[in-house]
């Protein structure tokens, strides 16, 4: 037998090709005995249905989104927040038949360009913000929702508040009685290590905000923090990090932390010199991590609702995929209106923090 068609299940079931296609991508137009005929035909044939790139061109539509992350997209996976967060988005999108590509940001080493990816529209979510993928997106004119990032004036966002969650954390350490504080910074762009006193704004939003957050708890207490700045959120860089803030000032007894992650190696990099906690050393983390209530001791840190985040993000992909989210505006005479979603946080203190043992 030749090659099988959509004319060949047609003329074996005795119906117009339309038929057949509908079977495949509009059963609603159909009996269901109709149906149910046509799809065992095409089974008994061999003839899987219309291809899905021919289709996709024919609708102008691909069925897929994309999320751009900054770091590999297989790190994704191992680390608990964004899983969390990858989770909800699937489970938002699930009812609209939208199907999930992750990108990486990072377009060395052979990875396809977001330009070249079929996609409706796109979440950028914790990326940077110079990254040539988003310059992409954007030159495509795909429909964007940033997440965790800078909020721009023509793009729907979602953030949580940052700020005031690390000026929540740094406040408990100072309700405490430190005055010695490490601070231990994540930001995929340089420079890496010991930051001085007084240096320039962090790249990237998330990481601007928290260190911002910290200084205004920390600056009316008259405390200088010394901040370790590490490329990665991960348990190592947290670790290493430690080592950096003690060389500094031996005098530190609590240490700040961008995420959870970091918070954990913190504390494993403490535990093998010796250090008690919380008695020699407080540690607070960020996100409430799954992870954070497992540790021993438990971590103080700062709670973000991710599964909201992550329902929202979609929801406002969705919207703008569909013109919705803009038609509702221009009904409401605002349609230049772009909606900029800020989540609430929550400090949530364990037993990873008390009041310093010394006082310096």
């Amino acid at each position: 037998m030749g090659r099988v068609t959509l004319q060949t299940v047609a003329d074996k079931v005795g119906v117009s090709r339309m038929t057949v296609s509908n079977a495949f991508s509009r059963p609603d137009q159909l009996s269901a005995e109709l149906r149910d005929r046509i799809l065992a035909a095409a089974d008994d044939l061999g003839y899987v249905g219309p291809d899905p790139a021919a289709r996709a061109l024919a609708r102008g539509t691909t069925g897929a989104v994309g999320i751009v992350l900054t770091s590999v997209v297989g790190s994704a996976f191992a680390d608990e927040v964004a899983t969390q967060f990858l989770s909800a988005v699937s489970q938002e999108l699930a009812p609209t038949g939208l199907s999930l590509t992750l990108l990486s940001a990072d377009e060395t080493a052979g990875r396809i360009p977001a330009r070249d990816v079929p996609m409706d529209g796109a979440l950028v979510y914790h990326c940077d913000p110079r990254s040539p993928a988003l310059g992409w997106l954007e030159r495509r004119k795909l429909p964007l929702v940033f997440v965790d990032q800078d909020p721009v004036p023509t793009v729907p966002s979602v953030n949580v508040d940052d700020r005031g969650g690390a000026r929540l954390a740094g406040a408990h350490l100072v309700e405490l009685g430190h005055r010695h504080i490490g601070v231990v910074l994540s930001t995929v762009v340089g420079p890496h290590g010991l930051w001085p006193p007084g240096a320039q704004r962090p790249e990237g939003y998330v990481a601007a905000e928290r260190l911002g957050g910290w200084r205004q708890a920390l600056d009316p207490a008259g405390i200088e923090p010394v901040v370790v700045n590490v490329p990665h959120s991960v348990e190592e860089g947290g670790y290493q990090a430690l080592g950096q803030l003690l060389d500094a000032d031996p005098r530190i007894t609590a240490v700040l932390c961008f995420a959870d992650t970091l918070a954990h190696g913190v504390m494993l990099a403490a535990q093998d010199r010796g250090l008690r906690l919380p008695d020699d050393l407080s540690v607070v983390g960020f996100d409430d991590n799954p992870l954070a209530a497992r540790l021993r001791p438990a971590l103080t840190t700062v709670r973000q609702d991710v599964a909201a985040k992550g329902r929202i993000a979609a929801g406002e992909l969705i919207a703008a995929i569909s013109g919705v989210g803009s038609a509702n505006r221009a009904a409401n005479g605002k349609p230049d209106e772009v909606s900029h979603v800020l989540l609430p946080v929550e400090l949530i203190v364990r037993d990873s923090t008390a009041p310093p043992r010394v006082a310096y």
